[in-house]
């Protein structure tokens, strides 16, 4: 068995071990977790030959610093636009490359984007709840966060022919829209709650992690109490709490609530919300549930 092992020299806040995630446990108060940029996750592991769920990293803005220690390995990184240096020369979004003995990689965030995954060409050993390595990040539990002075060890390391690599398109352009459905509580709320959400923008908090994004905007008011039974929750939800303030929920969000959903982003459109930092603005857009059903089996025909 091929070893190569990696020393984190770096590691900002909210990099963590992740795979596509825990499938099946929402019931038991498990939420699935997995990428924020899901598309990228994959795509970083195709350029390599790897299964689409081989577990990799996800690194914030915070950025990364690993440096190899022990054998070599191909590795390839995808998602926002950061800056890749290798030994201080650079590296492209998407290029496949080798990583040997005394080498060390540099991930800082660059002009847009919240989050990128590096993949590496082999399987990094981790620990796994439930059988997934997916770090849900306030309880820890999954492959964990990653820390500086952390080592990585990757099994079965194989360098990869860069030539053989798949083109790359990197991620979706956001065009200033966020496509959603409206409900399953649109009722609850005002007629000039419903024209805001669709009408004006709203902007990106500094409140936003793996479990959801504050937004700042004008306040969406509700027609009626909050006495609703808590019901179970979805990725991409937009619950408002009791002051009109909307909240997406994202990879981490926990799996039952009582707030009123005024409107649910679709999961073709997660993906590039995600990458939204604090400070960007955005507007919703509605589009009908068939609408939403014929542009998710489009993307799902493009990344297979």
């Amino acid at each position: 068995m091929t070893i190569a092992k990696f020393h984190i020299t770096r590691a900002g806040p909210l990099v963590s071990f992740q795979d596509l995630g825990r499938n099946g446990h929402m019931r038991f108060g498990v939420s699935r977790s997995g990428p924020m940029d899901i598309s990228s996750f994959k795509k970083a592991n195709e350029q390599l030959g790897n299964d689409q769920n081989n577990t990799g990293i996800e690194i914030s803005i915070g950025g990364l610093e690993l440096k190899c220690v022990e054998g070599s390995a191909s590795l390839c990184v995808m998602g926002g636009e950061f800056n890749l240096t290798l030994d201080g020369n650079q590296i492209a979004i998407g290029e496949v490359f080798e990583m040997k003995t005394n080498q060390t990689l540099n991930i800082r965030a660059d002009k847009s984007g919240s989050w990128c995954y590096l993949a590496f060409a082999g399987s990094l050993i981790t620990d796994k709840w439930l059988g997934s390595s997916a770090t849900h990040l306030l309880s820890g539990f999954g492959g964990g966060v990653l820390k500086s002075g952390q080592e990585l060890v990757v099994k079965d390391a194989k360098i990869v022919d860069a030539s053989h690599q798949i083109g790359v398109k990197i991620g979706d352009v956001f065009g200033g829209y966020i496509r959603v459905t409206l409900g399953p509580q649109d009722h609850y709320f005002t007629d000039e709650a419903k024209r805001l959400l669709l009408n004006q923008e709203f902007k990106v908090s500094t409140a936003y992690d793996r479990m959801g994004m504050r937004l700042l905007g004008p306040k969406l008011d509700i027609n009626s109490s909050l006495s609703i039974p808590s019901e179970p929750l979805m990725k991409g939800s937009i619950q408002v709490s009791g002051d009109g303030v909307p909240t997406i929920l994202l990879a981490d969000h926990q799996t039952t609530g009582g707030y009123p959903k005024i409107a649910t982003v679709i999961s073709s459109d997660l993906d590039m919300l995600a990458q939204l930092r604090p400070n960007q603005t955005l507007r919703f857009k509605a589009i009908s549930p068939e609408i939403a059903v014929r542009i998710a089996r489009v993307k799902k025909i493009e990344l297979t």
